[in-house]
């Protein structure tokens, strides 16, 4: 199979992070790398405190096998604990990690895993973590799966929500909630025109006058993460068949990653938690999706990814200079 160009980017007030020492790029931008490579040896090149934002989607421990590789429910957290490790080394003190993971169910019961929950408590009793706060992702997109439960005998419900954990190296990282505000409502806007008079509602929750001197320019985001095109709730799913990456790949006959996040995703908590030239890292990078963001973003970046078909294909994400947000 034929290689991609490079791809080639004129941004002249930035430079891509210098890469470990032994380390060669699969391919660079003008803001970042793509590594191919195992991310826990990856990882241990990377300096201690040097990484502002660590977000990934690491393969979820499910109870039938996918072909992107995924680690069995009995041992993810052997699996995973060198990540970690690696993970918490090299943040900064300020610094945080999205971790994306969904859950699953036991095979051959109609209950559920509690793996990802035994993670996350290993990441803040044994690894160190803090856990800044849970963040929630409804995928209106995923399968009724598992067919047996939801389909076929029924007695399950779809399972669309997968969690995303905010994790820190102390209790203090950096964030910003202005950088993620989101249009206020209609009825918002109404009740900051009418000034609303003082209160207390039946909860005991008292309501000031003072709204009315707030500017409607935008409300804090909540613990959904949905796609800032909305006041409310708001879903977004990751079946996207017509995007420029899924369509360049189909054009050069590339296998795509199957199991591709939006880019809203990474965009979110990119916004949130770090500024322009800060350095993010995603260690299980599939078809780069972070990479991309935080190019168009202005953040530096490392992309890691073991399979090389996935991060040949990943190139296609950068060879527009627009890198458009549909991508």
């Amino acid at each position: 199979m034929t290689n991609l160009a490079q791809p080639q980017f004129h941004y002249p007030s930035f430079r891509p992070p210098e890469l470990p020492a032994g380390i060669q790029p699969y391919y660079s931008s003008s803001f970042g790398h793509a590594i191919h490579g195992d991310s826990a040896d990856v990882l241990r090149s990377i300096p201690d405190d040097s990484v502002n934002l660590v977000i990934t989607s690491p393969p979820y421990a499910l109870h039938f096998k996918k072909e992107y590789g995924n680690a069995d429910k009995t041992d993810y957290i052997d699996w995973f604990a060198p990540f970690a490790r690696e993970i918490f080394r090299v943040l900064r003190e300020d610094g945080s990690f999205v971790l994306n993971i969904g859950g699953s169910y036991n095979a051959g019961k109609p209950t559920r895993s509690l793996y990802h929950f035994k993670l996350l408590i290993y990441l803040v009793e044994e690894i160190g973590f803090h856990l800044a706060q849970e963040l929630f992702w409804y995928n209106p997109a995923k399968m009724p799966m598992p067919a047996e439960w939801v389909t076929v005998r029924r007695i399950r419900v779809k399972d669309s929500v997968e969690h995303v954990w905010w994790l820190a190296k102390t209790p203090w990282p950096k964030a910003d909630n202005r950088n993620v505000l989101r249009p206020y409502s209609a009825d918002m806007i109404r009740l900051n025109q009418r000034k609303i008079r003082r209160t207390t509602r039946p909860s005991g929750h008292a309501i000031k006058e003072s709204f009315k001197s707030v500017s409607p320019g935008g409300s804090i985001a909540s613990n959904v993460v949905d796609d800032g095109t909305a006041s409310d709730f708001l879903v977004f799913g990751n079946n996207a068949a017509n995007d420029r990456y899924t369509k360049r790949c189909k054009d050069a006959g590339m296998k795509r990653h199957p199991a591709r996040f939006p880019a809203t995703l990474p965009e979110f908590f990119i916004r949130l938690l770090t500024n322009e030239d800060d350095l993010v890292v995603d260690p299980f990078a599939g078809s780069n999706t972070t990479g991309m963001v935080a190019e168009k973003l202005g953040r530096k970046w490392l992309a890691i990814e073991k399979v090389e078909e996935y991060l040949r294909a990943s190139q296609y994400r950068f060879d527009d200079p627009r890198l458009n947000r549909d991508s």
